[in-house]
């Protein structure tokens, strides 16, 4: 088994389950703790490991990753403008993908 690579999965499982059992007590502390750059780092751990620290696609990940934020900032204001609106999860959910998926070929499209 290599455990560089089954790791990061159970991080991110108990970054799950942390996160749902301190929703009960703070909801903005759960926030704060989903929108921590948490699965930034471990996928930058996966991505290094996997080419075992070659700096050129580890440079090329992260300039990736810089492009594909502004998509997911994005995302979160059109949810938060929706759930404002009383939409329910599902429009909420449609449309920010909607719009983030636009935001993301746009952006990709305009650096090209």
């Amino acid at each position: 088994m290599d455990w560089q690579k089954i790791i990061p999965v159970i991080v991110s499982i108990f970054i799950i389950i942390f996160i749902a059992v301190v929703r009960a007590y703070s909801k903005t502390f759960a926030a704060i703790v989903s929108t921590m750059p948490i699965n930034i780092a471990l996928s930058m751990w996966i991505i290094y490991s996997a080419e075992e620290g070659k700096p050129e696609s580890f440079v090329s990940f992260m300039q990736s990753m810089l492009q594909g934020i502004i998509p997911t900032v994005i995302f979160v204001f059109v949810a938060w403008l929706a759930a404002r609106a009383g939409w329910d999860l599902w429009q909420v959910l449609l449309t920010s993908y909607a719009v983030w998926a636009v935001s993301i070929a746009l952006i990709f499209w305009l650096i090209k």
